[in-house]
């Protein structure tokens, strides 16, 4: 499917956070195009140097996974889903070139293990807003507990979804555009 005619604007997303925290998910369950993923098998050698996320996990992001969604049939969000692992920094650091904003994923199952993917967020100088993916074991904790665990600045967005849904997944996109359209002053072109 083309972009609608209506279209007036686009803008380039990034859904960043830790391996197994949901990115792919997200990105699949909002998506209007079947999405592109490069989901690969992990492999022993990748054991030994990617840790965290579930246990049971199969495969994982590679290069990116990327899915779009038109929002109010103006504006196009072009999502760009990182790998979670530190040794594809590089990639990371790549996708996020020309890109408005940024969603982080979050896990209150291991918090500890958003903080790099938060970090070069900061690093890179990108704008972005926290989702707490609900896992249906996660812990849950307040606002506050959240905000100081993460070290979030107070104009931060921080919402709740499930990567599963796409209600609750688009949510938490409409809370990064909305944050991006105050900060900036304008809307996406």
């Amino acid at each position: 499917m083309y972009v609608r005619p209506t279209v007036a604007g686009a803008a380039k997303i990034l859904v960043v956070g830790p391996l197994g925290v949901g990115k792919t998910t997200l990105i699949g369950s909002v998506s209007e195009i079947r999405p592109l993923s490069t989901e690969a098998v992990m492999t022993q050698a990748g054991a030994r140097v990617d840790t965290g996320g579930e246990r049971s996990k199969r495969t994982t992001t590679v290069a990116l996974d990327f899915g779009r969604i038109t929002l109010d049939g103006e504006l196009v969000l072009y999502l760009f889903g990182t790998p979670g692992q530190p040794r594809f920094l590089p990639t990371w650091r790549e996708l996020a070139n020309g890109c408005l904003g940024a969603l982080a994923l979050v896990d209150t199952r291991d918090l500890e293990a958003s903080f790099d993917s938060l970090g070069h967020l900061e690093d890179l100088d990108v704008p972005f807003s926290v989702a707490v993916n609900s896992f249906p074991d996660s812990p849950r904790y307040g606002e506050a507990e959240l905000r100081a665990a993460l070290d979030l600045l107070p104009h931060t967005p921080l919402t709740v979804c499930d990567a599963r849904d796409h209600d609750s997944s688009l949510r938490a996109l409409i809370a990064l555009v909305t944050h991006l359209i105050e900060t900036t002053g304008e809307t996406p072109s």
